[in-house]
């Protein structure tokens, strides 16, 4: 019986021992945004200009050497303060340029909603050490102005949390390879001003399709120039498109640019079938019914052209 105990007695202290006999650090943290500019497509980046403010105690997490900012190109630490507040936690105040990474949502562009993400980390303590609290006092953002972007209302939110890694980072201590660190997130969101961005894009494609839409009214003498102006309008969209992607990041999705330029494209066809199908009426002698035809046709074609750009652009919209 007496040994019974004992070895119950010793689990129960092994299981106490085993636990951390203290609370992990919180670090309250800040943040004020003056700019977010240079947004980047093509190379999946934004920069962003801001002070960060942080209250502890411990003097070891030292954020001037250890700040993490884990989606980051480049962290220019400018300017930092450090003092010491009446209740012994020590202040530091720092203002970061960064150039962050980001991935893109392109599916609707250009009327496109985009989520910007802005991470930091202590790079030296993770969650058992320290933990992230946010300060909520006051506002986190200036009313700038991001050139062709607005902010979303009410997207602005910032959070704590947990990041884990499924690494030791080589430690030979730890005998599982996983780690957590504390974060500290703020995620913004913006949308595009499109309308006018929309039409200096697809100004070119739309002029293309009505260029072909004008070729039922060329004189049935001068068909071959029907066939010329078709052929032409097709390339001129082919063209307009490879500009647009040029400025945006690969995507294996489809997107409202594919799909307009694609919709363009069969109808420019769908043109070049009118005209060979009107040409074979001419040839057969059926003058009177090459003319009803080439009345009708294009007015149905622009009908059915313009209900399905207004459907696919209103879905992209809204």
């Amino acid at each position: 019986m007496k040994k019974l105990f004992f070895i119950l007695f010793a689990f129960i202290l092994n299981d106490i021992s085993a636990k951390p006999d203290r609370l992990p650090d919180t670090v309250t943290v800040g943040i004020y945004i003056n700019s977010i500019h240079d947004i980047d497509f093509a190379e999946k980046q934004y920069s962003i200009n801001l002070w960060l403010w942080l209250k502890y105690k411990n003097p070891d997490f030292d954020f001037s050497k250890y700040l993490e900012v884990p989606m980051a190109k480049t962290v220019d630490k400018s300017f930092y303060t450090v003092d010491t507040l009446e209740d012994g936690r020590i202040y530091m105040m720092m203002k970061l340029q960064c150039v962050m990474k980001d991935s893109w949502m392109i599916k609707n562009f250009p009327f496109d909603r985009q989520k910007l993400r802005f991470t930091i980390e202590n790079s030296q303590y993770d969650s058992d050490d320290l933990v992230f609290a946010e300060d909520t006092a006051g506002n986190h953002y200036s009313k700038w102005t991001i050139s062709g972007w607005n902010v979303i209302p009410d997207s602005f939110k910032i959070t704590t949390g947990i990041k884990k890694y499924e690494t030791a980072f080589g430690d030979p201590e730890v005998k599982i390879p996983h780690s957590e660190f504390g974060n500290f997130k703020v995620l913004i969101g913006i949308e595009r001003d499109s309308w006018w961005l929309f039409l200096k894009l697809f100004i070119g494609m739309y002029i293309s399709f009505l260029l072909s839409f004008i070729c039922f009214f060329i004189h049935r003498d001068s068909i071959d120039s029907r066939f010329s102006l078709n052929v032409g309008s097709l390339f001129a969209v082919i063209g307009n498109k490879y500009v647009i992607d040029s400025t945006l990041p690969e995507s294996s999705s489809y997107t409202l640019v594919d799909t307009l330029h694609g919709l363009t494209l069969c109808f420019i066809l769908a043109g070049v079938a009118c005209t060979a199908y009107s040409l074979k009426l001419i040839k057969a002698h059926r003058l009177e019914q090459a003319t009803l035809f080439d009345k009708k046709a294009p007015w149905i074609m622009l009908l059915i052209y313009v209900l399905l750009n207004t459907w696919f652009v209103c879905k992209a919209y809204f």
